[in-house]
């Protein structure tokens, strides 16, 4: 019990980040280093969206945040049922120069 305790981390979470950003496209660049997750505001009839967050990750945390959203998409879809995605496919992606996915 006492090895659970001290591997807690101690997290300050302040207002303004708690309130968080609204998204609905996130683009994913990559480099052999790093993965820049930019997420993204668009809004109907606005034709210029807004970056508004931009996360960059090493690819073991990328691939670490990707088995826990699995599992958390997992988890939820046992509670709610299936995630119904667009059939239109959704807003093609924009690059910035390197290797994109959108999400």
């Amino acid at each position: 019990m006492d090895e659970k305790k001290n591997n807690k981390i101690n997290i300050d979470l302040s207002e303004e980040i708690a309130e968080g950003n609204y998204s609905n496209l996130a683009i994913i660049t990559h480099s052999h280093s790093e993965f820049i997750i930019d997420f993204v505001k668009m809004m109907p009839g606005i034709p210029k969206a807004k970056v508004k967050s931009r996360i960059i990750l090493t690819p073991e945390h990328a691939k670490r945040l990707t088995k826990a959203l699995t599992d958390n998409i997992r988890k939820f879809e046992s509670m709610h049922g299936p995630i119904k995605e667009s059939k239109d496919g959704g807003i093609p992606p924009f690059t910035m120069g390197g290797p994109t996915a959108e999400a």
